[in-house]
């Protein structure tokens, strides 16, 4: 049996299909190109270049191999730009979400994996943010996850289609072959290794007066083979007859934009330059997860997140992929 991977080509995806293949699973990969890289799936692995809302194309895939279950990646998630254009959001995230989940239920398949985001809890009204915090987003990118995660509940009580909702806090770092690789890059840690490189001319820090200590956002990074292990193991659970819920996956540990910047530049021996910008609409101020109940139900562990860990796996891929995949 064959786990179909949505968004494979983008930079969790690639890495959680990477993870498969070693753990013995059977990949095949959906994904548009749009924001993933040929370059990041291994040529061996059954590749569909297309949208995840063809239903066709979707039935084909199914028709060719024998589907058990779906990891479902495939969306936009840049905050400020769900912001700007929400419209992006609703029909990628959640139109063609709808299909894509209809397509598969049509198919037989009964096993989801979703990425979701902890983009859905909005501002915390405490700290660390448990699964059962209230869901409030604060920008259109934590809505359209949020609204994934409704969609399937009633898939799942009117079809039995069982999902596992994997609320991510920030993803980071590399594997020794596989990285991060976005057009334009939004996220903190690449932009902050661009500094040291001297691939920017300045860090831009979006705000400096959150209530924080030293008065910059707050966050969560998470190693991304941590994700990926996380994500073999919901499936692993849903295999053994686990019903439909929601993880956080985070490390329990929160360091600020500056904490990072200082971080960085002991890790990479250099010297970061820095600007203020305004902050960004949309972006809670501390976004720090609480993990018990992945731990305890999946038996996860992050074994690579520490935060130097972190850096240092994406600063040796930066520095050996100067140009990512092109």
């Amino acid at each position: 049996m064959s786990v179909l991977v949505t968004g494979g080509a983008g930079y969790i995806g690639s890495i959680n299909v990477e993870t498969l293949r070693t753990r013995g699973e059977d990949v095949v990969v959906l994904d548009n190109l749009s924001r993933g890289h040929r370059a990041a799936i291994d040529p061996s692995v059954p590749f569909y270049k297309g949208d995840v809302g063809d239903r066709q194309l979707v039935q084909r895939i199914a028709g060719e191999h024998p589907l058990e279950a779906c990891i479902h990646f495939a969306a936009f998630a840049y905050v400020g730009e769900s912001v700007e254009n929400p419209e992006l959001y609703w029909q990628n995230n959640v139109a063609q979400g709808i299909q894509l989940v209809d397509s598969l239920r049509e198919c037989g398949v009964r096993k989801i994996v979703f990425s979701s985001t902890c983009a859905t809890y909005g501002e915390p009204r405490e700290i660390p943010i448990s699964e059962s915090h209230p869901q409030s987003p604060t920008n259109p990118y934590g809505w359209s996850k949020f609204s994934m995660e409704r969609i399937l509940e009633s898939f799942d009580q009117a079809h039995g289609l069982q999902f596992v909702a994997l609320r991510y806090f920030n993803a980071a770092g590399a594997s020794e072959k596989l990285g991060e690789h976005h057009e334009p890059e939004s996220h903190l840690i690449p932009n902050v290794l661009f500094g040291a490189q001297g691939r920017v001319s300045g860090v831009r820090i979006l705000g400096d007066n959150y209530p924080t200590p030293d008065g910059t956002a707050i966050r969560d990074y998470i190693h991304v083979q941590d994700l990926a292990s996380a994500h073999l193991l919901a499936l692993n659970y849903l295999r053994q007859g686990g019903s439909s819920d929601y993880f956080n996956l985070g490390t329990g540990q929160g360091y600020s934009v500056q904490e990072i910047i200082k971080a960085a530049e002991r890790v990479t021996g250099r010297g970061i330059p820095t600007q203020i910008e305004a902050p960004r609409q949309g972006d809670p101020s501390h976004l720090v997860a609480a993990n018990q109940k992945a731990k305890s139900v999946l038996g996860w562990e992050p074994k690579h997140s520490g935060i130097e860990t972190i850096l240092r796996s994406a600063w040796d891929w930066f520095e050996a992929h100067p140009e990512g995949y092109q």
